[in-house]
Parts: C-alpha cells; sequence; structure tokens
C-alpha cells in the first residue's frame, strides 16, 4: 500500500463537496424549513412503537375499575397458559423490587407524600391504576388474556370534589389524609392595601381538568444483555429517566441507557417516571428477554397524567382610578391519588405570576393540594402559567367591568413601562427586558379594535341575538426553568442547567450533541442555525445528535420553554470554546499571534494581509495532528455547560372576537390576533407553528375539552368520542406577529416561545365570551364555555 499523502489528502477534501461555502446569510433570524420534516412526514421514523428486537415480548396491564378499593385477591393463573402468554404477575409478584415512583419536587415542609408503587399491591386509589400485567408473544393476546386474571375488591369510598375532600368527615385517599401541603407567600402590606380600597373585586375561578393528548400514545421497550439495561422510551426526560430508574430499582445509573428516540409530541404529559417504564425494565430484568409496552387511547386518556384542575379565589384591591393596590390569591389544586414527579409544584409554578405584567403594593398567594381517587395531576403545557394568566386577566376585565373602563385603559393604567425595565415584581422576580405598550398597540392594530368596538355597540343597539365579545389578554411567563439556585431555594430536586457538545469532524462538518430532547420543536434545524452562525460553516454540515444517554451523556431535557434558552445557549457556548482552540492552532499555522487574527464567514485572518485558515481546514489540522502547538489536543472538539442568572420572560398581547349566539349557545371565535414578545428569533417558522399549537391548545381549554368524573370516581371521558378536542375546522385563521425585546439573561436574546400561545389565548377567548353575555348580566362562563353553558348562564342572569 502506497504511503498517503496527508497534504494531497487535504486539498481534495477542501476542493470537493465535503466542505461547503456558508451563504454569507446570517442563520439567526431565517426561515428555515425544520430539517427533520422530510424524515417524519414521509413516516421514516423510529417512533418507540415502530423498534423490535430480536425475541419481542408485549406486556398489556390489568387496570382498576374501581376509583377507591382494597385489593383482596389476584389470582394470574388463568392467564398462564392461555396461547402465546409467557408469564403473568400481580403487584404482589414485584413488592420488594418495584420501589415506588418519584416525587422530586417537595414543595413545603409540612408535604405528605405517599409510596406510590408502580403496580398497585394492597389498594386501588384511581380507576385505571395497574394491579396486574400479561407478556405475551405479541399484545393482542396479551391483552385477551387480561380477561382470565381474577381480582377481587372491597370497595372504599371515592374522594373527588377538592372543598368535600378537606372536611374532617370525608373519606382518607391516604391514612395521613387528604391534605397534600399548604403553602403561603405574602409580599407588601396586604392588609393597608386592601383596608378601605374604593373597588374590590372578589371571583372565583374554576380551571377544569384536562387530558394531554400527544399525536404519539406512550410506549416503552426495555431490553437486559446480561447486567446492563436499554429502555427505550417516548419521553421528554431521558437524562431525569435514567437517573430516577437506576434510584427506583437499584441498577446502577451506569448499567442503564436511555434512549428517546422520535417522540411525537408531550406538552408535559411525557415529562414523567411512569408506572410503565419501571415495570418494563423489571420485566425485562426478571424474564430476560426484551419487552414492550404501549398505550391505547383510551388507556392513555386514564393514565397519562392530567392537567389543570384548581379553583382559584382571587381578590383585588384598587383605588378609584383602577389603579390596582393588591392582590390576594388562594387556591385548592387537585394532585390526585399520588404526588408524580412535579405535582406539587405546578400550582406554584404560577404563584410569583398572578401580579403578571401590574404594578401593585401588595400580593398574598396561598396554595392547598389536595388528594382525590382521581389520576394524578401533573405538568401540561404552561404548567401553572397559564392558570395564573388567566385567574389575573379575568380580574383585569372584571375590574373594568367594575369602573365603567375599557378593558385596555385598565390595563395600561396598571402596566410596567418599557423604560421601567429591569422591573422587580411585588413577587419578587426581576423582568429583565420588555415592551408591553409596543406589543400591544401592534395587536389593536393588526385587529381593528376601535372598528370592532364600534360594530360591538352597534350590535348592543340593535338588540342583535348575535353578540360580539372582545377578550384582552396581556401577558408574560417565566420560562427557561433554571437557574439551579433558585430551583434549589424552590425545593426542585434537579438543577436547571444544560449541557451541549460540539465535534468537528476531520472533513469540516460538524456535530452537536445536546442534552436537550425534542419532542416536536425542532431542535435539529435550530441548533444548526445557531452552529451555523457561531462557525461559520454551513446550515447543512451540521447535524444534531440527542435523546440518547450513551450519545447525550450529560442533560436535563426538555420541558418549561427552556430547550433554545438554556439548551440552545450552552451549545453557543461550546462552540466558543471551538473556536477558541482553533484560534491558537491557526495562529500556530500562520505563524502569528492569536491576537492578530479575526473570525469572519468561518475563517481566521491575519489583520491587514491574506492570510487565512477556514475552521474546516483546522479541524483536518487537528485531526492529523502533525503541527500542533506546545500542549494542544488532537481536537477542536469542547462542550459546555450553561445555567442561567436568570428565567426570561417573553410577553405579547392577544385579542380574541367572539361571535355568542344567544339563542343558541354557540360560540363562533370571529378573528384572533397574537403580538407576541420571545426576544431573538432563531427560526420564524418555528415561532409560528409554537405559537399557532400554543393557541389551538389555549383555545381549546377555553372551548371544548374537559375530564369530567362521576361521583363514584368513573373518568366519563375516556374516548375521543367523550373528550372533545377541536380539528382544524373549529379553529379561526389566526393574524400573528412579533415585537422583539431581547432577553438580557442569555448572550442569544431568546426568551422561549414553546408555552406563550397557550398561556395567552384561554383568557383571551373567555373574556371576550363573557364580554358578549355582560349586558345580560353575565359575568362568568365556566370552562368550556360550551354552547349549554353558555345558554345556562344566560338563564341564569335572568335575560
Amino acid at each position: 500500500m502506497s504511503e498517503i499523502d496527508v497534504g494531497v489528502v487535504a486539498e481534495q477534501i477542501a476542493e470537493s463537496d465535503q466542505i461547503s461555502e456558508p451563504s454569507g446569510a446570517p442563520e439567526l433570524g431565517r426561515p428555515r424549513r425544520r430539517k427533520e420534516d422530510g424524515r417524519l412526514l414521509t413516516g421514516r421514523t423510529r417512533w418507540t412503537d415502530n423498534l423490535s428486537r430480536p425475541g419481542l415480548l408485549y406486556v398489556t396491564f390489568l387496570r382498576s375499575p374501581m376509583a377507591h378499593a382494597r385489593i383482596t385477591r389476584v389470582d394470574v393463573s388463568g392467564a398462564i397458559g392461555l396461547p402465546g402468554v409467557v408469564a403473568a404477575f400481580s403487584g404482589r409478584d414485584f413488592a420488594d423490587e418495584q420501589g415506588s415512583l418519584p416525587c422530586g419536587w417537595p414543595v413545603s415542609e409540612d408535604i405528605v407524600i405517599p409510596e406510590h408503587p408502580p403496580m398497585a399491591v394492597s389498594e386501588v386509589r384511581y380507576v385505571g391504576e395497574a394491579v396486574a400485567c400479561v407478556v405475551a408473544t405479541d399484545r393482542y393476546r396479551a391483552a385477551d388474556a387480561l380477561e382470565a386474571i381474577d381480582v377481587e375488591y372491597e370497595p372504599l369510598p371515592a374522594v373527588v370534589d377538592m372543598r368535600e375532600a378537606l372536611s374532617p368527615d370525608s373519606p382518607k385517599v391516604h391514612p395521613e389524609g387528604n391534605k397534600a401541603f399548604s403553602v403561603k407567600i405574602e409580599s407588601g402590606d396586604v392588609e393597608a392595601a386592601f383596608r378601605d380600597a374604593p373597588v374590590m373585586i372578589d371571583r372565583t375561578y374554576v380551571q377544569q381538568r384536562l387530558i394531554p393528548t400527544a399525536m404519539e400514545p406512550r410506549a416503552v421497550m426495555a431490553e437486559t444483555d446480561g447486567d446492563s439495561y436499554t429502555v427505550w422510551s417516548a419521553t421528554q426526560i431521558p437524562h431525569i429517566l435514567r437517573v430516577m430508574l437506576a434510584v427506583i430499582t437499584g441498577i446502577p445509573e451506569h448499567k442503564i441507557r436511555v434512549i428517546a428516540p422520535d417522540v411525537g409530541g408531550g406538552f408535559g404529559s411525557k415529562l414523567q417516571v411512569t408506572a410503565e417504564e419501571v415495570l418494563c425494565l423489571l420485566l425485562a430484568r426478571r424474564l430476560g428477554k426484551p419487552v414492550k409496552w404501549t398505550e391505547s387511547r383510551s388507556e392513555g386518556n386514564m393514565t397519562v397524567h392530567h392537567g389543570r384542575d384548581q379553583i382559584q379565589h382571587v381578590r383585588l384591591a384598587a383605588d378609584a382610578d383602577g389603579r390596582v393596590r393588591g392582590l390576594r390569591v388562594d387556591l385548592l389544586a387537585d394532585m390526585g391519588a399520588y404526588l408524580m414527579l412535579v405535582t406539587p409544584g405546578v400550582p406554584l409554578l404560577g404563584a410569583a405570576l398572578f401580579n403578571a405584567i401590574y404594578k401593585m403594593d401588595a400580593y398574598e398567594f396561598g396554595c392547598t393540594g389536595v388528594f382525590t381517587t382521581k389520576m394524578p395531576t401533573d405538568a401540561y403545557r404552561g404548567a401553572g402559567r397559564p392558570e395564573a394568566t388567566f385567574a389575573i386577566e379575568r380580574t383585569m376585565d372584571e375590574l373594568a367591568a367594575e369602573l365603567g373602563l375599557d378593558p385596555m385603559e385598565v390595563r395600561r393604567r396598571n402596566w410596567i413601562r418599557h423604560d421601567e425595565f429591569p422591573y422587580t415584581t411585588v413577587s419578587g422576580l426581576t423582568y429583565d427586558s420588555g415592551n408591553y405598550e409596543a406589543a400591544t398597540d401592534r395587536a389593536m392594530a393588526l385587529f381593528g379594535y376601535d372598528k370592532l368596538r364600534a360594530e360591538q355597540a352597534d350590535r348592543r343597539d340593535r338588540g342583535d341575538p348575535v353578540q360580539l365579545g372582545i377578550g384582552v389578554s396581556t401577558y408574560t411567563e417565566m420560562c427557561g426553568l433554571a437557574p439551579s439556585r433558585l430551583l434549589g431555594e424552590a425545593r426542585y430536586a434537579v438543577g436547571g442547567w444544560e449541557h451541549g457538545s460540539v465535534r468537528m469532524l476531520p472533513t469540516g462538518k460538524v456535530e452537536v450533541i445536546t442534552g436537550t430532547s425534542p419532542h416536536g420543536q425542532g431542535h435539529v434545524t435550530s441548533w444548526s442555525q445557531i452552529v451555523s452562525d457561531a462557525l461559520g460553516v454551513p446550515f447543512d454540515d451540521v447535524t444534531v445528535l440527542h435523546g440518547d444517554t450513551a450519545v447525550a451523556h450529560k442533560g436535563m431535557d426538555t420541558y418549561g420553554s427552556r430547550s433554545l434558552v438554556v439548551g440552545g445557549v450552552a451549545v453557543l457556548k461550546a462552540c466558543e470554546k471551538v473556536k477558541e482552540k482553533a484560534r491558537r492552532l491557526a495562529a500556530h499555522l500562520l505563524e502569528c499571534s492569536p491576537d492578530d487574527l479575526e473570525f469572519h464567514a468561518g475563517a481566521f485572518q491575519v489583520k491587514g494581509t491574506g492570510q487565512r485558515k477556514t475552521i474546516q481546514e483546522l479541524a483536518y489540522a487537528a485531526f492529523t495532528a502533525h503541527d500542533l502547538p506546545e500542549g494542544a489536543e488532537a481536537r477542536l472538539d469542547s462542550d459546555a455547560t450553561f445555567d442561567p442568572e436568570n428565567y426570561s420572560f417573553p410577553h405579547g398581547t392577544h385579542l380574541c372576537a367572539v361571535e355568542v349566539d344567544t339563542e343558541t349557545g354557540m360560540v363562533k371565535i370571529r378573528s384572533y390576533v397574537a403580538v407576541d414578545d420571545v426576544g431573538r428569533v432563531v427560526n420564524p417558522l418555528i415561532v409560528e407553528g409554537q405559537v399557532h399549537g400554543g393557541i389551538a391548545q389555549g383555545v381549546a381549554q377555553a372551548l371544548f375539552e374537559e375530564a369530567v368524573y362521576d361521583a363514584d370516581g368513573n373518568l366519563l371521558t375516556t374516548t375521543m368520542a367523550d373528550y372533545l378536542l377541536p380539528s382544524a375546522a373549529d379553529l379561526p385563521a389566526f393574524v400573528t406577529d412579533r415585537t422583539e425585546t431581547p432577553a438580557t439573561s442569555n448572550p442569544l436574546g431568546v426568551k422561549g416561545v414553546g408555552e406563550a400561545g397557550t398561556i395567552a389565548s384561554t383568557p383571551a377567548v373567555v373574556n371576550a365570551v363573557v364580554d358578549a353575555l355582560r349586558p345580560f348580566g353575565v359575568a362568568d362562563v365556566r370552562m368550556p364555555c360550551t354552547p349549554e353553558r353558555v345558554w345556562r348562564a344566560l338563564e341564569g342572569a335572568g335575560r
């Protein structure tokens, strides 16, 4: 074999299509179509349910039909021996090894965290709780065999109403009682703020229970290889899941690999350590064979953690001119039967945002978490912030009605002005940047606010049976969940940092490894744009690896609109380290000082000369390692961990016009305008998609969705026929736009966008419905604002 001339190879690589020239146009702010979509939209995906392993077995779970009962007998023998059945187990078979599902957010010293076995052993506490399982050679035989398992129950009283649950006479969900925790926060002189206040608003709102419905149902596959294990899961949190599986099962963490392949949506519902993940791992260990479980839709409606479910008592004190003096908030929050991963923390995520964008003198917040015999609640898109925004925005409309003012005018009199940032709110958060005036002015212009108000007045004067309502929502949110220091102060079990790595390959291509784990957000595309601009390499020369703890070994995963704000910045920081290594190598090869080099368009050039080295050439030079500076490594690869000093605070104004048929109660959204400020925009197309999806979910809460239990604790909305999700035909065309005030808490200036639409849209829609009905004496309509509820509200107001 002839000797390889590395110089010739380097020239060939440089001249070939291995190294592409960057376009020269900045990537940040460019509306790139997502790299991921070609594969995802054509079905060339790796959903967990698509995966297979040699000898794969299938798991199904027998679930309790009772909300609360003692298990007196479980006999699985009838299933064993049926065609294709390999094994069947009860909870008692795993009692010594299944541990307890974790709660990672003990929010108070008095919190009660009951044991939560993945498979019930002696007592069930909600309909759908697993009591037994079958393992078979195919999923249909496994499902059929469940009918042969005999379970005997001793019924216990169901507990479904939060207020009744706190009564001393209520049946107990757990021996410790039905109160999970209580938290109180106070800032300023609340008594003084309310004393002799000219205007007092006192309202109670209900945040109905919601069922997250991701496009991809949950699925888990587990396999053992001796003393090592691999778990594939449709999860948002592969890194956190790996740690928790080790803690629960006792399997050493370094013996567990977790892979989140393509994940089809989550919205918080896959931010969880589930019973099925633990049990599939234990079954693979016990049987020595790979096993898989995939939920059905009805199974998912019962056993995916639910969202929201709060009763909000809000009292607001104001001066006669509408200036807010103080705010009191008391919450009852339904925890369901157990505290799951972040269940108790969800209502408290909104605690600092009930004051929203408004200035006030004093604020008091109290929350009581309540156990019921229902599916546990946990994070769902926005996680506490939509609930807070709904309460304050509904109340600001009530204040405007009390004073006879336009709802927008009341907001203008109270919000933080753009020249007052950074601003420390009454709840203690420091908002770093924002411009509520600009976003609102833009939204009102696009909406045609004054023209619609004139039309509304005309319809009212004419007594039109179809009334026009105009809803306002001016919001801010706290996202980019970090910093670790603040999360620690809030008793959160883990940190908020994020990790990123950048590998420069010999041919000049770039591999990015991110600790965030996407489930539809477009990380591959956005991260490629960040790296392309930072390193001056073409967009198509960047690939992004994620979701596998053996590849991306560090990370805190994806939730709380933190991916770009924390994870994207970690990748940028890693790029900066790559450039510093490359600068040193370039100075060595060009025989100059590093200070004499300037970096532009992917190349280091000696100032005032034509001498230059591209970063791709430097990657190959580092690979050959023939001529490196003293002490330099043979690589440019770098990694970084980023932990911001503050949250980020997107904001915006959403306006909704609805037509309400007062004879039938039918609500139709006529127009919807959203102007959001999410800081610097990396990819406008992705931002548009996130806003559209978020608005759709917020509108769904306002008008369509509700999980309903009967008095015996039976979930009545177990199918798509019972749990109403809007289709595209049920939603209007949204008009969206943006203002831009960069964040100061991170070098990209980004703020996060994944939850903004959901946070802002629900109060905009409900405010519009109530605004249409206010002349008839209607001051509230409980969500969802169905035709029946709207009609009953009108009848109840005595029209």
